[in-house]
């Protein structure tokens, strides 16, 4: 019999410290070095870029659990707020991370008169890492799972899946580091490429509820749509928008 992961990787105290926010703190860790190295070697001013790292930080963390209550548990802003602050016990929306960071970068670049599109490509370690990372801490809290099946393994291995990606995407982006592709170019076929694998592939497997009910296989463990399908062809559209607009500014043909 196979014992369960424990959540909780130690106590300091009468405070539990869990797996998942040490994989996020190490995810973060990571993304805020590889983007300040990078943009001080870009020339980027050090007080600048330690300013907007707090700040993206604040705001993504703010935007991804936001995004995942009023997604998912909304009933908390009335009935349990206090569960809100709870993001240690794992439940973040990796959309509204992105948003959320990318607002509040956006409105501080215009601010300060700085260029944002090498920062948002420095930007997409920290998001793969995260990705990686945050679906391990997944596995740790029972969290994220995949819809039962047929198959031998009884249950489809979606945080698996979902780490797969963030390597895949990892790897994609140092290989198109060596092929100076435009500024911004990397963040936005970032977007455009997780959100596609992520719809199409993790989504379909995801035990998650199905906003609109078009297709779905018991014995397989494969559903559709959920709310990520539904709204991953205007993420798309936007995405594949923007890495045009990009290619453009750069003149660049497509």
């Amino acid at each position: 019999m196979e014992l369960p992961l424990n959540p909780i990787a130690f106590h300091i105290g009468p405070i539990a410290v869990h797996w998942y926010g040490i994989f996020m703190a190490i995810s973060i860790g990571i993304g805020m070095y590889y983007l300040y190295k990078k943009a001080i070697a870009n020339g980027y001013d050090d007080d600048f870029i330690t300013n907007l790292l707090l700040l993206v930080v604040i705001c993504g963390v703010i935007g991804a659990r936001l995004m995942f209550v009023l997604t998912n548990t909304p009933q908390w802003f009335i009935n349990d707020p206090l569960q809100i602050l709870k993001v240690y016990q794992g439940g973040l929306s990796w959309h509204g991370a992105v948003l959320g960071g990318f607002l509040a970068g956006l409105w501080y670049c215009r601010k300060k008169g700085k260029r944002i599109n090498p920062l948002e490509d420095y930007a997409v370690v920290g998001l793969a890492v995260g990705n990686i990372l945050v679906r391990i801490g997944n596995i740790f809290n029972h969290e994220v799972l995949g819809r039962t099946t047929i198959f031998a393994f009884r249950r489809w291995p979606d945080q698996l899946i979902g780490v797969s990606i963030g390597i895949i995407l990892l790897i994609r982006y140092f290989y198109l580091q060596k092929k100076g592709v435009p500024e911004g170019y990397q963040f936005w076929s970032f977007i455009f490429y997780y959100q596609l694998i992520r719809g199409v592939v993790e989504e379909t497997f995801k035990d998650t509820p199905l906003l609109l009910p078009i297709y779905y296989n018991r014995a397989l463990g494969i559903g559709l749509l959920t709310t990520t399908q539904v709204v991953t062809p205007f993420i798309l559209l936007l995405a594949y928008w923007m890495m045009v607009r990009v290619k453009k500014d750069a003149q660049i043909p497509n």
